[in-house]
C-alpha cells in the first residue's frame, strides 16, 4: 500500500512538472508572437493562427522585386475632336517585371471588329437598340493571384513612412498581369449571372431566357456593347453590372474602336468621319473638291511623268492608313 501511494505521488509530480513547461513554452511562443518586427507587417495576418509552414520575405527580396510607378495624363476627345475631359492615371512601371517571378498570364481576349459589325448587323435585321456602357478604371477590379509590391506614388508619401512600399490586392494599369487579370474578374461575373460564352468568340456572351427573350453581349476591355429583344432584360442588365462595378451609362451606341454609330427606327449607319478628316489634313486635302469616283476620267497614266519619286516608306504608310478607312471597320463590301 505505501508503495502504490508513492507511485501515485510521482506520477502526480511529474504531471505538475509537463504542465509548468508547457505554460512556459506557450507563454514563450506568445512573446514571440506579440513581438513581431514592424517591418514584417506586410505578411499576412492570418500566420499568427496559420501553424502550416510559411516562407518570410525579408526586406531585400521584396525591394529586389519592387515595382516603380509614375502619373500618366491624357485628353480624351469627343468624337467630334472636341475635349471630353482630362485625366489622370497611376501607372505601374510593368517593362521591369520578369516572367516567371512577378506575372504568369497575360494574354487577354478582345473583341473582333468581325463580331462588332456582326452584332451590328443583327441588331438593325431584328431593329433591336444598340447601348453601351464604360467601365472606370476596368484594370483595378482584376484580383492578382501573384505578390506584386510598388512604391509609393509622388505627391502622395505618406509622412515620416517614406521607406514603406504598398501590396497590390487588385491589379493596376502598366503591369502584365492587369489585362488576363480583369478578363477573369468580368469572365466570371458573366458565368455566375447565367451568361454563356460563344464556343468561337471568348468575349461574346449570350443570355436567354424563354419569357423575356435574349440579350447579347460584347466586351473589349473596359467597352461594353449590349442589345436583345427585351427592354426590361436589358435593364436589368445594366443595373445589375452599375451595382458590381463602377461604371457609366453611355446610352445608345454612339461611338465604338474609332467608328461612329448612328441609329434610327429604320437603320444602322456606321461610320469614320473623324478618321477621314484626321487623313484629309494629314495629306493637306482637306480643303479640297470632293469628286464621284476616285480618278479623273479622261487622266492618261504613264510611266515618266516628271514628278520625282516617291518615298516607299511613306507610300506604305499612307496606304495602310487608307486601308484602315476603307474596309478595316466599316467598309467590309471593299475588302481585298
Amino acid at each position: 500500500m505505501p508503495m502504490q501511494m508513492e507511485n501515485q505521488d510521482n506520477a502526480e509530480h511529474e504531471q505538475m512538472v509537463v504542465d509548468e513547461s508547457t505554460q512556459i513554452l506557450d507563454t514563450q511562443m506568445q512573446e514571440k508572437e506579440e513581438t513581431v518586427p514592424q517591418d514584417e507587417e506586410i505578411l499576412e495576418r492570418s500566420q499568427v493562427f496559420d501553424h502550416t509552414p510559411h516562407k518570410w520575405r525579408s526586406i531585400s527580396d521584396i525591394m529586389a522585386r519592387l515595382i516603380g510607378v509614375k502619373w500618366v495624363y491624357k485628353v480624351k476627345l469627343n468624337l467630334d475632336g472636341t475635349v471630353q475631359k482630362n485625366k489622370a492615371r497611376l501607372v505601374a512601371k510593368g517593362y521591369s517585371q520578369k516572367p516567371g517571378i512577378d506575372y504568369n498570364e497575360m494574354f487577354a481576349p478582345v473583341a473582333r471588329l468581325d463580331t462588332i459589325r456582326t452584332l451590328i448587323a443583327l441588331a438593325a435585321q431584328k431593329e433591336w437598340s444598340l447601348y453601351q456602357l464604360d467601365v472606370k478604371s476596368a484594370f483595378l477590379n482584376g484580383i492578382l493571384k501573384e505578390e506584386v509590391y510598388v512604391e509609393q506614388p509622388q505627391g502622395y508619401d505618406q509622412k515620416n513612412k517614406e521607406t514603406k512600399v504598398y501590396k497590390l490586392n487588385k491589379a493596376l494599369y502598366g503591369l502584365k498581369q492587369a489585362p488576363r487579370a480583369w478578363y477573369d474578374e468580368i469572365d466570371a461575373y458573366f458565368n455566375n449571372a447565367g451568361f454563356k460564352k460563344s464556343s468561337s468568340e471568348a468575349i461574346l456572351y449570350v443570355k436567354t431566357n424563354d419569357t423575356a427573350g435574349i440579350i447579347i453581349v460584347s466586351l473589349y476591355v473596359d467597352d461594353i456593347i449590349y442589345t436583345g429583344s427585351c427592354p426590361k432584360l436589358l435593364e436589368e442588365f445594366k443595373k445589375d453590372m452599375m451595382q458590381h462595378y463602377e461604371m457609366t451609362d453611355l446610352g445608345l451606341l454612339h461611338h465604338f474602336l474609332g467608328m461612329g454609330v448612328v441609329q434610327t427606327d429604320r437603320y444602322i449607319f456606321i461610320h469614320q468621319k473623324k478618321y477621314a478628316i484626321k487623313l484629309l489634313e494629314k495629306f493637306g486635302m482637306k480643303d479640297c473638291k470632293s469628286v464621284a469616283i476616285p480618278l479623273v476620267v479622261n487622266e492618261k497614266l504613264c510611266k515618266e511623268d516628271g514628278s520625282e519619286a516617291a518615298n516607299e516608306s511613306e507610300f506604305k504608310t499612307d496606304s495602310r492608313e487608307l486601308a484602315l478607312l476603307d474596309c478595316h471597320k466599316t467598309r467590309c463590301n471593299v475588302c481585298i
